[in-house]
């Protein structure tokens, strides 16, 4: 049997991509010409409809979809739950590593250094690290079903990290921020929570961009996978059939 290999376009990724590069567009516009600088950082503020989007995408959307997706399949084994997981990790690092990289151009203005040992910073790494493990993990010479299993516990066990990144600015002192919006007591300029909010949108659109492609391409893999253990076991039969004891 083999799997004809398609390309990992669709109609619906079509769709999705576009708003994504419409959103981006209008971020881009709002972001870095429309809204105004910030009283006391500046032109430095602009990262923060980036920096936060992409951190909070990446942590609670992205590997909330792994922890959920790990969780189901530790339930009942589900392939299509497990490459989910798998796909969704691989996009939320891409996000994180993002969100990392810009927090340390940000923090160089406002902060006057690109790198603190800061509780929120240093536990947001310590999810990346994380993360690349559960990934590399999904990536190791294994039985698959053995090796499916194994990440899903690590991306279970990898996501309580997450919630100490959520509670770090509570928990510890913190030069980080806490709460990024505050509906009830937020002075931010209206241009400028738009642009929050686009840059929210975007990343979002982006997001599920990314996942739809990197998932379709998972199940291509998995496909292949599955025709060259067919293909193996049936040469191995053949061979068993047509093997004379008196040649030995």
């Amino acid at each position: 049997m083999k799997t004809e290999v398609v390309g990992t376009g669709s109609r619906g990724t079509r769709i999705v991509g576009s708003i994504a590069l419409v959103l981006t567009a209008l971020l881009l516009l709002f972001g870095l010409v429309l809204s105004p600088p910030e009283i006391s950082q500046g032109d430095a503020v602009r990262l923060f409809y980036i920096h936060v989007p992409s951190a909070v995408v990446s942590l609670y959307i992205a590997f909330g979809v792994t922890l959920v997706g790990s969780v189901i399949y530790l339930k009942n084994g589900s392939v299509f739950w497990d490459l989910i997981a798998g796909a969704a990790a691989e996009v939320g690092v891409l996000f994180l590593g993002f969100a990392l990289i810009t927090g340390m151009l940000w923090g160089r203005p406002t902060w006057g250094t690109y790198w603190t040992w800061d509780p929120r910073i240093t536990s947001t790494a310590i999810s990346f690290v994380l993360f690349l493990g559960y990934l590399a993990v999904r990536r190791l010479d294994l039985d698959p079903v053995a090796r499916s299993r194994r990440a899903a516990v690590l991306g279970i066990i990898s996501f309580f990290n997450v919630i100490i990144v959520r509670f770090s600015v509570q928990i510890w002192r913190s030069l980080h921020q806490g709460t990024t919006l505050n509906p009830a007591d937020t002075q931010m300029d209206n241009s400028m929570l738009f642009s929050f909010f686009l840059g929210m949108l975007a990343m979002v659109a982006t997001f599920a961009w990314l996942l739809m492609h990197r998932f379709r391409l998972a199940w291509i893999e998995h496909q292949l996978e599955e025709d060259r253990l067919a293909t193996a076991i049936a040469a191995r039969r053949g061979e068993a059939s047509t093997f004379n004891p008196g040649t030995i």
